[in-house]
This record gives C-alpha cells, structure tokens and sequence, in this order.
C-alpha cells in the first residue's frame, strides 16, 4: 500500500478519489461535494477536512427524511439566475487548485537548493551528460557568487560548451531558491531572449524531478494546463496565485511558504528600450526590480563585426543593464559571451583595463597546443592526409587512423580544457580541437581559443571626398601622354555591367579616363538595388546567360572598337580586357564569350583570390610549365574544358596596391587620378573605391591586408573593375619601380644579322 490515509481527516480531494474509486463511476462530484459542505457546516467536519463516517450519517438521514412539498414553479427569470450561480460556482470551483501534493525528496531538494553543480546534475543529467571541465566547475562557482552574494562576472568561453544552457539553469535555480525576487535573462535579440525563457517554462512544466521536489512551483503551473486565460482566476485555498505566463515574462504562483513566491522572471534583448524600465508591483505592495542579470552571447555575428554596433551594445550593457536595479542599488549578474572579432564587444568586456566591473576571464579550447618539431611536423602530414581524403569524397578516416598509429608523439605537449569533448568520429578532444582548426583558422582561434588574429585597420585610409577630388583636368576618354597602355575591366552583375577604363604609364602612374555601367542609367546617383534599365528589359525574351552574353557583345563593341586619342595626337586602342568569372551563374558565359567574340585576343576572364594571411600566398605555388606569372596573378597554362586561359588575381593585395596609388600626391611617379576638373560627377564612383577598409591581419608569421566590405554593405563594383584595370596593365608589362613582380614575358626576338654584328 502506498500513504495510509485517515478517513475521519479526509482532505476533500482524497475523498472524491475515494468514493469515485468504487467502481460505480463519477458517485460524486466536486460541486455536489461543495454543496453537502456548506449544508451540513460543521458536522461533517471541519474547514479543511471531511469525516468520512459523519458524512455517511447525514447523507442517510437526509436522504430518510421527509420530502418537502413541491414549491410552485420557479419563472424563467427566477430559473436563469439559480443557473447562472451554479455556473458561477463551478467556476470558483474548478478556478482551486485543491491542496499541493507534499515535496517527494525534501533532503534532495535541500542539497540542490545549496549547491547549483547539484541541482545541474539532479535535475538535468540528459543535459550535462559529461563529466564537468575545471573552466566549467569555475563558471558554476561564479554563478553561485553571483547569485548568492552579488558581483558582475564575465566568462568567455568556447563554441559549444554548455555555456547558454548553464544561463538557463542558473536563472531557474535562483528563482527556485528564492535569491531574488527578480531575475532578467538577456539575449542578443528579444526573439532570442524568448527563445530561452521558452525552455525554461517548459522545464516548469515537464521536468517530472522538478516537480516532485518543488510542487509549490510546478503544481499551479501544470494546473493551467497551457492555457494562459486560466491564469487570471487561478486560486489556492482562495487566494490567488496570481501566476503569470507571459512569452517574455513569467511570475511565478504566490504560495504561502514558498520561496519562489511571486518571483519574476523576464527576458530582455540588447536593446536600451526592452532593458529599461522593467519593474512589478507585488501583491503586498512591494514594486521590485531586477537585481540579477544572467546575460547569454549579447553579441551576434553582425554586430561583432559592426564598430558603432559593438559600442551600442557596450554602452547599453554598462549603462542600462547595470542600472536596472534602481537608484543606489547595485545589480548582480553573469555574462557567458563568446569572442567574434578583435575589439568587439565581448572582447572590450574582457578586458579588466576597459571594464573592471565585470572581471573578466578568457576560456579556451586548448590551452597548449604540441610544440615539439616531430609533433608539428604529425599533425601537419595529418592535415594532408585529411584534406586529401575530404577532396576526394573521403569522410576522413585515413587521417583518424594516422593519428591513432601516432598518437601518444602528437599529444604530447597538450593541454586540454575538456578532454571529453570530441565526437563519434574522433579519438580525443585534441583531434576535435585540430578538425576545427583546420576548417577555418580564423574562426577557431576567435570562437574557440577566444584570442581571435589580431588585427590592425590600415591608415590612410582615403575618404570619398578625397578621392572625388583628386582631378586632372583632362576630358573624358582624353588619354595623357606618356600612357602606352590602356585596360578595361567588366564586372558582370544579374542587372548591369560595369566598366572602367584605364590609361598608365610604364611606372604606373595611372589615370581614370572613363567608367559606367551597361545598360546606362542616365543618373548621378544609383546603386545596384534600384536599377531601372537592366540587362533583362534590354534583351527582352532572352534568359540570364543571354542576356549577359549579349550586354557583353553590344559592351565590348562599343568600347573596344572605338579609337582614344592620346594628348599628343597618337590614337590608341584598348590593349587588355580583363572580364569578371567569378559569379557562379556567369561563368560558363563569360568564357564562352571570350572564346567567340571577335576580340579575342585581348580578352580574357578574371578570378579574384581572397588570400588572407591564413592562405597559402601566390608566391608559394608550385609553377608549371607554360605558366605566366606576375606581380600577385597568375594565368595558368592550362586551358580545360572551357579551351581559354584565364587569370588569377591575388584582390586584397591589389587592392591594397591602387588604394596606394590614390593616396601618392599629383605629380609624383606612381599617381592615380581621376579625368575632369569637378569632383561632384565623381561622387558614385568615389563610394565604389571607399566601399571597402583594409584590416592588417597577422597569422602564419605573415601580415596580410584584409579587406572587407563595410557594414552597410555599399556597392563596391568600380573598385573590382579599378583593380582589374591595375592587373590588366600589369599583364601587359606596367611596373612600379622598386618592386619585382616575378613576370615571366616572352623574350624579345633578335635577328640573325643581329647576332651576327654583335659577334
């Protein structure tokens, strides 16, 4: 038998599971059993109970006793309203939650309310199903601190390691225990924030431990069975709980004893406007406010990567987050964030210079990679082996079994934050750490190690206006003298085509004579988004190949055709075209064209590299025969399928290259202008060439110029056709002097008679 019961103390909801277990169906319900009480008083029992044997009696004696004569029939009116006060009475019914059952395990629930590592591992084991790293047992530690006695504590930690759903956790223990009678979890978006608390009330609701130990919880929450109207009449021994269960803010039932009574639990995005403010009046009058944060990732991609957002978010998490808690008051709280990019927000936060407040501290991944020669030299045949297994549909197993037959030398020297983190396929936490690397360097060392390549913004950085204003005063399409090459460079986009032609002298002093877009727009000002002529309304009918075949043909026709006059009266043609491949959908098209087109000669498509510092540069690759190679491209010698040759081109270090000849002062050697004599017509194309900034990045013992494109995301379609102009007059023999570009250039025929006089 289970609890024995008392039948002369029956709680009222024991004694309609007693008389209805008869076997005889529903003998009595919850309304007929209010009814009897309040007929027969006191003499059934008392205010919380029922004497079973003493409502036996009076229902026999009432049942025995003399019918009373039936009264007169009651009117409609008269009918309406007694049903309408036993329908009333059903609801204040049905609206008591009856008694609470008693706590299951009261010694467990008093050794989870004490230590929050035991009330992680009690009641969440399919959570933290792995044994705990000492960075984790130092975040449990903090969060306790926090929770307890207050302080800021900001923890970065690695991708993947538990960190958010420790937030999770923290943020239910301590309303459970009652540490604060308002806690705000926030997120990096509203959205995300209620994502969170989401799992948290599912937890509430669910958790079958949760609600043995904490029923006064958990029992009026399970009571509304998810339907959030029955939180406004929701009472117990008739009182309300006054339970609130909103998407973005929970209240938890007001239960006399309880210590989670009336405690607040909210969600908040980074913005000012959801942080600011929050506040509730409880039921004794009090108005609280929240006085523990538990912040998770507060960054995302995008603003990691956004300077003016990063300070937003920094000044709101040092501003409003710290003073929700009211004047005078201090706040408590944990930020879990992760490192994104070098001086984001979360690695300004970290930094106890920028942000004691907050003592922050850096986890990593590994903490000691194998330093020894034979060890490097292991792991780097495993990427190899890896690599190469991947290349050629492999899952790569073969690298997993040469780490297996050399493990022991390629551990040795490692240190590892959590050595039971790898997967299925993996042997150790180490190989986990190094497949990571090995996908992408940069994000490892930023969401892993939390120590993301240092990287410095490159100076002298020109401003639109500057560059607008960097005239020559020649006319459009007016070539200076001393130009012996004029390229072209074609940036195809789904509506339009760009252009830009360019004049340069043999020391690469260069001039803009000319630039647009095909079809014209006959506008100062446009951007690729609100085109109105594009390629498809000029090729009616055709498909998006055709229509870009054909701007090309009517294009490279109209321009590569027409003769330049030089100022001195020579007439010059465009010698070099370079063509834009690199857009998926182009391709094909784009080397079609180039073999077809009566200008074949000088044409020829283009692919910009993106070689970071992480990247294996232009100048280590292995050059074949027939190959020609310059100053950061390449045409390699062999043709394939599409049978026409094609450049590579290195584009952040050519970028790099005509940002520096903008910047060189007229008149010296090596100068890049722009043709006119005012800057305000140059204004779109000045947006182009400042659409992007340069990052100095430092990885592999080489410092690269990275550049990106800013967070608004501009166009920046005449850069790409400036830089293809550059490496275009490069291809046909351009140099700066001072700087060996490495071209390999068909030797210069001598005659006989020649040789034969040198003789």
């Amino acid at each position: 038998m289970g609890t024995q019961i008392d039948p002369r103390k029956l709680r009222p909801a024991d004694l309609l599971r007693l008389v209805n277990s008869t076997g005889r169906g529903g003998a009595l319900t919850e309304f007929q059993l209010r009814r009897h009480r309040n007929q027969a008083g006191y003499t059934i029992g008392d205010a919380r109970t029922v004497d079973l044997f003493r409502y036996a009696a009076w229902l026999t004696l009432e049942y025995l006793s003399p019918r009373k004569p039936r009264a007169e029939p009651l009117s409609y009116a008269e009918q309406k309203a007694r049903q309408a006060e036993r329908n009333a009475e059903a609801v204040r019914a049905a609206q008591d939650i009856g008694e609470i059952p008693a706590v299951a395990n009261p010694e467990r629930k008093a050794r989870c309310e004490a230590s929050f590592r035991e009330f992680c591992e009690t009641y969440f084991p399919e959570v933290f199903y792995l044994p705990w790293s000492d960075d984790h047992l130092r975040v449990i530690e903090k969060i306790e601190k926090a929770v307890r006695t207050g302080g800021l504590f900001a923890m970065a930690m690695p991708r993947g390691s538990g960190k958010t759903v420790l937030c999770q956790t923290a943020v239910l223990w301590s309303a459970l225990i009652g540490a604060t009678p308002f806690v705000c979890l926030i997120a990096a978006s509203a959205e995300r924030a209620k994502d969170l608390l989401e799992n948290i009330k599912i937890w509430l609701e669910t958790n079958p431990l949760l609600a043995a130990d904490f029923p006064e919880v958990t029992y009026p929450i399970q009571c509304l069975e998810r339907i959030t109207n029955r939180q406004k009449g929701q009472k117990y021994r008739g009182e309300p709980t006054r339970i609130d269960w909103a998407s973005d803010r929970i209240v938890l039932p007001t239960i006399e004893g309880s210590k989670a009574s009336g405690v607040v639990i909210s969600s908040s995005g980074m913005k000012g406007s959801d942080i600011r403010g929050q506040n509730y009046a409880r039921a004794d009058g009090q108005v609280v406010r929240p006085q523990l944060v538990m912040v998770d990732d507060p960054q995302t991609t995008e603003s990691a990567w956004s300077p003016s957002q990063s300070q937003r978010r920094e000044a709101i998490l040092a501003g409003d987050v710290l003073g929700m808690a009211g004047p005078g008051k201090k706040i408590a709280g944990l930020m879990a964030c992760t490192v994104i990019r070098p001086d984001d927000m979360a690695d300004r936060l970290l930094d106890r210079e920028k942000h004691p407040e907050w003592q922050g501290e850096r986890t990593k991944m590994v903490y000691a990679f194998p330093a020894s020669v034979s060890g490097k030299s292991l792991w780097a045949k495993y990427a190899e082996i890896r690599a190469d297994s991947l290349r050629n549909d492999g899952d790569g197993s073969e690298a997993t079994e040469f780490y297996r037959a050399n493990r022991e030398a390629m551990d040795a020297g490692s240190i590892i934050a959590w050595p039971q983190r790898f997967n299925d396929d993996e042997l150790s936490a180490l190989q986990h750490a190094i497949n990571l690397r090995l996908r992408d360097e940069a994000a490892f060392f930023a969401e892993y190690q939390n120590e993301p390549i240092v990287e410095e913004i490159g100076e002298e950085m020109l401003t639109a206006d500057q560059i607008a204003a960097k005239l020559n005063g020649y006319r459009a399409g007016e070539i200076p003298i001393g130009c012996n090459h004029l390229t072209m460079f074609i940036d195809v986009q789904q509506k339009l085509l760009y252009w830009l032609i360019a004049a340069w002298e043999e020391n690469f002093t260069g001039h803009i004579i000319d630039y647009g877009a095909w079809p014209e727009q006959k506008r100062a000002y446009f951007t690729l988004r609100d085109v109105r002529s594009t390629l498809g309304r000029a090729t009616p009918g055709a498909g998006l190949e055709g229509q870009i075949y054909a701007g090309l043909e009517k294009l490279t026709a109209e321009k590569l055709s027409r003769a330049y006059r030089r100022e001195d009266g020579a007439e010059m043609r465009i010698d070099r075209c370079l063509i834009d491949a690199n857009w998926g959908q182009s391709t094909d098209v784009v080397y079609q064209f180039c073999r077809q087109s009566p200008n074949a000669g000088i044409l020829l498509p283009s692919h910009g590299k993106y070689v970071g510092a992480s990247s294996v540069p232009f100048s280590e690759y292995k050059r074949k025969r027939g190959d020609r190679v310059g100053l950061h491209w390449r045409i390699p010698a062999r043709v394939g399928a599409r049978q026409v040759r094609h450049a590579l081109v290195d584009t952040n270090y050519w970028k790099t290259f005509v940002h520096a000849r903008l910047t060189v002062a007229m008149g010296d050697s090596g100068c890049l202008s722009l043709f006119g004599r005012d800057g305000k017509v140059h204004r779109l194309l000045a947006d182009h060439l400042t659409a992007e900034y340069r990052v100095k990045t430092v990885a592999r013992d080489r410092t690269v110029d990275e550049w990106k494109l800013r967070a608004t995301r501009p166009d920046n379609h005449w850069l790409d056709c400036l830089v293809g102009c550059a490496v275009a007059a490069s291809i046909q023999g351009a140099s700066l002097p001072g700087v060996s570009d490495g071209a390999s250039r068909p030797r210069k025929r001598i005659k006989l008679s020649q040789l034969q006089r040198s003789r």
